[in-house]
């Protein structure tokens, strides 16, 4: 998926979170997108492992998820067309043991405008590996807030609920948190289920542990690190960028702090996947002192990824 902003020319008030961005807008999509309110997503089902006659499901899948996702309400925020935060669903079917059931891995992105530029930061990078629901042609999407309807819908709701939660994160020092307190109702409720993902012993990577970590007060400081990350760092780099770079380097301070309070968070190694190349250009140039204090910090947390962070340091 190729996603484009062709301009951007202005951010009011912050305390209305989007009013006043104003975004024209141009998509390579390799999935299916309709209006939405708050959210513009795409979605993307990749069938090739599963053995059926009828590949015209898959495509109704992409379809359906698309609409649940993108014409529901998630709150009672006034969006603008251009103002729908941008996301995208890649969904990979491992498995359909009888017919209408799936298992299922799926890589969830979202990303917001940079103020002052034509470039698209992405803020959530997340693979889900354990995505088990039924899912029936023709027959509705059901959802409701306050209590467990299906598997399904649960998930598309859960990641609904993060993905605006994050993105208003980045526009308000912890403007996020009615969402992910709707997205930790959700788990709540799907634990009766017993399906994967839902719980905290099944592994560290899921969606039980995702929103532990955003709700976790141990980790608020990594929060309040994305609106300094965005609003601070991000959108002025234009006009700022040593000022940006600082402030940048004062959020990889913080995350390291939470990573070192819990190795395996797991907000911190979204973080890392969705801004790791990102780091490494925002810090190829400027200040050497600066550069070698975010290198040693993004080898010392991500130390896999030490020849490709080499890359702030080697100019």
């Amino acid at each position: 998926m190729l996603l484009k902003i062709l301009w951007m020319q202005s951010l009011k008030n912050i305390s209305e979170y989007r009013y006043g961005l104003l975004v024209q807008l141009a998509f390579i999509l390799t999935g299916y997108t309709v209006s939405a309110q708050e959210l513009n997503c795409s979605v993307q089902v990749n069938d090739e492992r599963i053995s059926t006659s009828d590949r015209q499901v898959f495509r109704d899948m992409e379809i359906e998820f698309a609409q649940f996702l993108n014409t529901r309400r998630w709150s009672d925020d006034v969006f603008q067309d251009e103002e729908r935060i941008k996301c995208h669903l890649s969904i990979t079917l491992d498995d359909m043991p009888t017919i209408g059931s799936f298992s299922a891995s799926v890589q969830i992105q979202a990303a917001r405008p940079v103020f002052n530029s034509n470039y698209e930061s992405i803020f959530l990078n997340f693979a889900d590996r354990d995505w088990t629901f039924q899912y029936v042609q023709s027959l509705p999407l059901d959802f409701n807030d306050n209590a467990y309807s299906t598997n399904l819908t649960s998930m598309l709701a859960f990641y609904a609920d993060i993905i605006i939660g994050m993105d208003y994160d980045t526009f308000e020092e912890l403007g996020g948190t009615r969402f992910y307190q709707k997205a930790q109702n959700i788990v709540t409720n799907a634990t009766q289920s017993l399906r994967p993902g839902w719980t905290s012993l099944e592994s560290n990577r899921n969606r039980f542990w995702l929103i532990e970590n955003l709700m976790n007060q141990r980790m608020v400081e990594m929060r309040k690190g994305m609106y300094k990350y965005h609003r601070q760092g991000l959108d002025t780099y234009q006009d700022q960028p040593d000022e940006a770079q600082k402030n940048i380097l004062e959020v990889l301070k913080k995350v390291s702090a939470v990573r070192k309070v819990d190795p395996n968070a797991i907000i911190v190694i979204a973080f890392l996947d969705s801004k790791r190349d990102e780091l490494v250009n925002i810090f190829s140039t400027g200040n050497i002192q600066v550069r070698r204090d975010a290198y040693n910090l993004l080898v010392e947390m991500d130390p896999s990824k030490r020849d490709k962070y080499s890359r702030i340091i080697s100019n």
